[in-house]
């Protein structure tokens, strides 16, 4: 099996793992328009690999096969100035002035 792996201009660090170059036949219409253009990134052989860029190898097989594609999102971005407020014992948002 030959992995196909797609990006969005749309938004950073989006990916789109499909069973076949170009083969978009089970992502949904909704997802794609969200997608706009996919720009392939790169094909990837699993059989080859025990990490798929960064992706739980299992998870992304048993994704292809029960729904026909897998969407990688984007890491959760850590607010610092936050956490730095939680460990000084402050609310993680400062109070508005008015």
């Amino acid at each position: 099996m030959i992995i196909a792996v797609y990006k969005t201009r749309r938004k950073a660090g989006m990916y789109l793992y499909v069973p076949g170059k170009d083969d978009f036949s089970a992502v949904p219409e909704s997802l794609l328009q969200q997608f706009s253009q996919p720009e392939l990134v790169m094909l990837i052989a699993p059989e080859k690999r025990k990490m798929l860029a960064g992706v739980d190898k299992e998870a992304l097989l048993s994704a292809l096969d029960e729904k026909g594609y897998y969407l990688q999102m984007p890491p959760k971005e850590e607010d610092l100035l936050a956490s730095h407020r939680v460990s000084l014992g402050l609310s993680p948002k400062p109070e508005e002035r008015e």
